[in-house]
This record gives structure tokens, C-alpha cells and sequence, in this order.
């Protein structure tokens, strides 16, 4: 028998009949306003009742994300009325490049997010967020964002670049790769809509790229929403491939 109980605001636990949490469920919210369950380690019947626990007390709709191969919990997701919102696939792409050219555009320069202004950093990343599959508008709260991106212990200052056009100084695009110990982790590439098509995202893809291989890793992994047809393409180009998916869901409460 699984009984649950809130621990505190967003945090269930629960607990089976020896009195030993058996998992737990927390729920947060992004900056762009969305609801997200986040579970640790746990079956399916743990999680199902956290869920019950969860769907009771919050109040508004609730995302969570699933293995696109893991057909248990997505039957138990939408047993509990949660609908498919979108898919990404998730790509390990080689660090060696063949044959990429990777050269800026001409007037464009590559510099490292330490070394530029933060609050324009902070806005372009804003704007970029706003443009991801599965991302609304997302608000970077100024007094944070540079202590949230910074004191990260994944941050480096090598595989975190923003695109700089010549001529005007601006901030037009940006990749992030989140090094972990687990692996390196290409967590956004981005350039503003009118900067597109000019090869400013192979240029930020590629800088990161010689870095990480120049330190010996030969794969980082990425996650791309299944319509975005550009992203995909700037992945294949660099030789990705396709190592698993995920899937999206969301649980709306009627009103």
C-alpha cells in the first residue's frame, strides 16, 4: 500500500507500508509561466499516486515529460488525462567536424557570455527562449540571471558564445553548451529572425564543437523539437545522430 502526503509547496513524497519514501514528485514553475512535475527514481505505481496526489492540489495545468520509448509511462500519463503537447528528438553529435565550414559570416565575431554586457546578454537570451518550440514568453529576471547562469557549475566560459554583429555592436545569436559530468550538453543555439540564413548558427555550433574535441570529448548531446526543420537540418550537418526522443505532455484542469 502507497499512501503520499505533501511534504511542502510543489513537494510530494510517498511513502510505502515500512514508512520508507518510495519516491517523490516536485512541481515547478519556469519563467515563462509553466507548470512542470519533475520525478526522482521510481515505478509506476509510485508514480501514478503521486500524481493523484499532485493533479488534486494544484491549481492550473501541468506539463511533464516522458521517454518517447517508454510505453508504460506514457500509458500512465494519459490514464491520468495527460495529452501529447510535442516530441523532440535527442541527437549525439560528434565533436570532429568533416568538412564543416564554420568561419563567422563576414562582420560578425564570436565572443564568450563572460565577456559581454549582461543585460543585453540577458535580453538576447530572452528573445531566444521565446522562439523554442515549447517555450512561451519565458522573463529572465534581471537581479538573477547573471548569478543563475554564472554560478552554475556546468557554465564555461569556452562553450557559451554569443554571435556580435560588426557594424552595430548587437547581440544576434548564441550557443550554450552545459558541461556535465555525465557529458557535454548543447542545451540552446540560437539567432535572431532576421540574422537567419547567413551560416551564424554553424559558426556557434562549430566554435563549441572544436573546443570539446580539442578536450578529448567526442559527442555532445542535444535535444530538437521533431518540427523544427532548420535545427534538424544544422544538426545532420554536423553528422547527429538520433539516440533516443522525448515527449511532452500536458494535463489541463477544467475550468
Amino acid at each position: 500500500m502507497i499512501s503520499t502526503r505533501q511534504e511542502a509547496p510543489g513537494r510530494w513524497v510517498a511513502v510505502g507500508d515500512d514508512g520508507v519514501v518510495a519516491g517523490e514528485l516536485r512541481v515547478f514553475v519556469r519563467p515563462d509561466g509553466r507548470r512542470f512535475a519533475l520525478f526522482g527514481p521510481s515505478s509506476d505505481a509510485v508514480v501514478g499516486a503521486l500524481l493523484e496526489a499532485a493533479l488534486a492540489a494544484v491549481d492550473g495545468d501541468l506539463r511533464v515529460e516522458a521517454g518517447a520509448d517508454d510505453a508504460a509511462r506514457l500509458a500512465l500519463l494519459t490514464g491520468h488525462g495527460f495529452a501529447v503537447d510535442r516530441r523532440e528528438h535527442v541527437y549525439a553529435v560528434p565533436t570532429r567536424r568533416l568538412g564543416v565550414d564554420v568561419e563567422p559570416p563576414d562582420g560578425f565575431g564570436l565572443r564568450s557570455a563572460a565577456d559581454v554586457d549582461l543585460e543585453r546578454f540577458r535580453l538576447l537570451d530572452e528573445a531566444l527562449r521565446r522562439d523554442v518550440p515549447g517555450v512561451g514568453e519565458w522573463r529572465n529576471e534581471p537581479a538573477a540571471f547573471g548569478r543563475e547562469t554564472f554560478d552554475d557549475p556546468q557554465f564555461d566560459p569556452a562553450t557559451y558564445l554569443i554571435a556580435v554583429d560588426g557594424s552595430t555592436g548587437g547581440y544576434v545569436g548564441l550557443v550554450r553548451v552545459w558541461v556535465r559530468t555525465t557529458g557535454p550538453r548543447l542545451g540552446l543555439i540560437g539567432v535572431l529572425p532576421e540574422y537567419r540564413g547567413r551560416g551564424l548558427a554553424r559558426a556557434l555550433v562549430g566554435a563549441v564543437l572544436d573546443v570539446l574535441h580539442k578536450r578529448g570529448e567526442a559527442e555532445v548531446v542535444c535535444e530538437v523539437d521533431e518540427t523544427n526543420a532548420a535545427s534538424n537540418a544544422l544538426m545532420a550537418g554536423f553528422g547527429a545522430r538520433r539516440i533516443g526522443g522525448n515527449i511532452e505532455l500536458s494535463w489541463r484542469r477544467r475550468r
